[in-house]
């Protein structure tokens, strides 16, 4: 556009020129277009002529022309300053919710919009969720979830292509759904523009510019929209790829980290095992193999038998199996962490052998478990052997004392110093005081109390075998009765069963172990004939009964036990206890003839049995103490009146 100076029309020059300058100046310095329109409308007043007017407004157009094309052109300059910050973005990608951030506050400011925000589609919940906001103000707006095909940005994600409204609420090209319309009112939307997310051929958002006021969204909006979502495509097509790749490569070393892991876990379990096995191929205990099994998984450690006593304990206090655990294990022959240990059992095929507990170790790794669970294996073996070794040292024991018990009675070849010399090898010295006892349970139990005699004999350093069908022990112990009740307590407890036991002794060499065989079967008899079951006795302790069942009763023994402390205080105050009690009982329990056979008074009588009273106990008087006092009492004046007294009475 050519503007033509007024001095050619008014012959007024300077006028026109100063009018031009003003504008020009205006246009330097960046003026707005009001200042533009202000000044030609000085220029206009200050000239009367329409020539001059017209000139000026001819001249006012080709400035703000000018004007129009410098705002286009900072605009164009100012968008692509965005896209190459954003380009810039994409290519140093560390945070993607930053990165889009930045493209939604560079759209929101581009465009001049009161809110831009952007939507991504979720493929496993088919709908539509709000990713990024930049302006908005509505908590609702901001949290919004959109069925796929819903409000504008399902018309952009169903045909790929721009979408704008000038007013959002009345616009019916686009399904309308509660939901979405509460958030834009909420938010007070009016004029909204949305392009697609498409980073290929799929839409998977759609980037928004809205106003709260109504707007024509013009075609260079619109590209400049379209840009920035590409890059917004862009930038999560790449934080796509890249998770995959970070997760793929994440996989990669995990996997190698499992190799190495399994690797060495081979490695070590390979070294265990080879160290185990020697262990029990030198023949080490279970003392040495507890300890390299603790040292192995750096724990405490304890190894129970069967019947839960500790057979090896390290680095540990003392400890039981978890029941829970105990049992579990039982069934699948892992190791089971309960009660803040982990037990395992010791299996060999189905058969119990007892249970190791490792404690110190709640973080036990797969590994590790593993490496324990093997452990338990070769503790499995090194059980087994031992039991084949200890059954046949059982078997060499119960020979020798069955043929102990034969006696020379019932062999020709019976030789006692042959027998002694046998037992001495087997750590046994006959010479000791030694007691026999009997033992026997019910008949389901038998097999199990013969193995169980065996073990206690072993941790007795005693003989054990079976005899006549009743497990038999011959134990160093000058005090028989002692061990006939220990035995018959322990055992009944390991067993869940009474166990009766009979027992005779002391013998000193092997001569005396037959006959002493003899008499603790006698007591074991007498025991189950009086109900005793479960009980354990020498022939003493059964009272008058033993008297009658020793095949050498000790009969000044026997007088002493009951009658002891009565005789003893008649020795000493030089009294008539015993001589009273005698006539008492020889007159048939009656105080007045007992006094007329004493020739005392009847109160007398009654002191003196008082103090008997005192001496013997108050059930003195009750029927079996009476018996066993009145048989004492006659035993007492035979061992004074003839030869008896100088020894024991023997059986006929």
């Amino acid at each position: 556009m050519t503007a033509t100076s007024p001095s050619s029309h008014t012959g007024a020059p300077g006028r026109g020129a100063a009018a031009l300058r003003r504008l020009l100046d205006l246009l330097a310095a960046d003026a707005p277009a009001q200042d533009l329109a202000e000044a030609a409308a000085r220029a206009r007043a200050d000239w009367a002529g329409a020539a001059e007017a017209a000139w000026m407004e001819e001249t006012v157009r080709a400035a703000l022309s000018v004007r129009r094309e410098l705002d286009q052109h900072r605009r164009r300059e100012a968008e692509l300053a965005a896209l190459f910050d954003t380009a810039g973005d994409l290519a140093a990608l560390r945070d993607l919710d930053a990165v889009l951030r930045a493209i939604v506050r560079r759209a929101r400011t581009l465009l001049g919009a009161d809110v831009a925000y952007l939507t991504l589609n979720d493929p496993a919940a088919q709908d539509t969720f709000m990713r990024v906001t930049d302006g908005s103000v509505s908590a609702a707006f901001q949290q919004l979830r959109l069925g796929m095909g819903e409000g504008l940005g399902g018309l952009v994600a169903q045909t790929a292509r721009p979408y704008a409204t000038t007013d959002y609420p009345s616009d019916e090209r686009f399904r309308h759904t509660s939901d979405i319309d509460g958030g834009v009112a909420e938010e007070g939307l009016r004029s909204i523009l949305g392009v697609p997310l498409r980073p290929g051929k799929e839409v998977i958002g759609v980037l928004f510019a809205a106003n709260r006021a109504p707007r024509e969204f013009t075609p260079d909006a619109i590209a400049l929209l379209t840009s920035l979502a590409d890059h917004a495509a862009v930038a999560i097509d790449s934080a796509r790829l890249l998770e995959e790749t970070r997760s793929t490569l994440a996989r990669l070393e995990a996997a190698n980290e499992t190799a190495r892991a399994h690797s060495a876990a081979l490695h070590r379990a390979s070294d265990a095992h080879d160290r185990l096995t020697q262990l029990v191929l030198r023949g080490s205990g279970i003392d040495e193999v507890a300890a390299e099994i603790a040292a192995l998984l750096g724990g405490g450690l304890a190894v129970h038998d069967t019947d839960g006593s500790e057979l090896a304990r390290v680095h540990t206090r003392p400890v039981t199996p978890s029941a829970q655990g105990l049992s579990a294990s039982r069934v699948d022959g892992w190791a089971v962490f309960a009660d803040g240990v982990w037990t395992c059992a010791i299996l060999a095929g189905a058969e119990f052998l007892g249970s190791i507990v490792l404690t110190g170790r709640a973080d036990l790794s797969d590994a590790d478990r593993r490496l324990f669970e093997r452990a338990v294996l070769v503790t499995a073996l090194l059980l087994l052997l031992r039991r084949s070794v200890t059954e046949a040292e059982d078997r060499v024991r119960g020979e020798l004392l069955d043929d102990l018990l034969t006696g020379p009675a019932s062999s020709a070849r019976w030789d006692g110093g042959s027998l002694s010399l046998r037992a001495r090898r087997l750590g046994v010295n006959l010479a000791e005081p030694h007691a026999i006892a009997v033992l026997d349970c019910d008949p389901p139990h038998r097999p199990r109390l013969s193995a169980e005699t065996a073990r206690t004999a072993r941790g007795l350093g005693a003989l054990a075998g079976t005899r006549g069908g009743h497990a038999v022990i011959l134990a160093p112990c000058d005090r028989p009765g002692t061990l006939a009740r220990t035995l018959a307590q322990d055992l009944s407890r390991i067993l869940g069963s009474p166990v009766t036991v009979g027992a005779a002794g002391p013998a000193h060499g092997p001569d005396q172990l037959p006959a002493l065989h003899a008499e603790a079967l006698r007591c074991l008899e007498a025991l189950s004939a009086l109900g005793r079951s479960g009980d354990g006795a020498d022939i003493a302790d059964l009272g008058f009964l033993g008297v009658l069942l020793g095949d050498r009763a000790d009969v000044t023994a026997y007088v002493e036990r009951v009658l002891g402390p009565v005789l003893a205080y008649d020795a000493k105050r030089g009294t008539e206890l015993i001589r009273t009690l005698g006539a008492y009982y020889d007159h048939g329990a009656s105080f007045s003839r007992a006094k007329d056979a004493l020739h005392v008074h009847v109160n007398t009588v009654v002191q003196r049995l008082d103090r008997v009273a005192q001496l013997l106990g108050p059930d003195w008087n009750t029927p079996a103490r009476a018996l066993e006092t009145h048989l004492a009492l006659r035993l007492h004046r035979l061992t004074r009146s003839g030869p008896a007294g100088r020894g024991a009475i023997r059986r006929p």
